[in-house]
């Protein structure tokens, strides 16, 4: 990711975080709309936590982005975590496609082609570590 790229997604970010509860449940209500399959993966989650932690998380990514090797593997973590759930590879585009959406439902005339560039960078570098350690830890237990 460029200098730029990760100023847009700090700015872009800092707009959101005033809003984070309401922009967290638009990406879930957006995620089961697109996607109902990844409904019964939150069956039994308290889903006020789950945006907290939602929003921490990308509040810890958006402060890392330039220090990723400090921050991948904690990305590999919770992407071998997230198998355990039942999270699939076909998730993540519905995930990547509800941030997108939420992002631009809730920075309005803020959000613009260079945002949407940058976070979906931001966004398809995080998801292939995840599906990639996902993948790993799939395999290990299957050996």
């Amino acid at each position: 990711m460029t200098p730029q790229e990760i100023a847009i997604i700090r700015h872009t970010w800092a707009a959101v975080a005033p809003i984070a509860d309401a922009a967290a449940q638009s990406f879930y209500s957006r995620l089961f709309d697109i996607d109902p399959s990844t409904r019964p993966l939150f069956k039994t989650t308290d889903m006020a936590e789950q945006r907290r932690k939602l929003m921490g998380v990308i509040g810890i990514v958006v402060g890392s982005l330039e220090r990723l090797d400090t921050l991948i593997p904690t990305v590999e973590n919770l992407g071998r975590r997230h198998t355990g759930y039942g999270v699939e590879d076909r998730h993540y585009n519905s995930v990547g496609a509800a941030l997108l959406w939420t992002l631009e439902q809730g920075l309005g005339d803020e959000w613009s082609e260079d945002a949407r560039i940058a976070w979906s960078k931001a966004y398809a570098l995080l998801a292939g570590v995840m599906q990639s350690a996902a993948a790993n830890a799939t395999k290990e237990k299957a050996a």
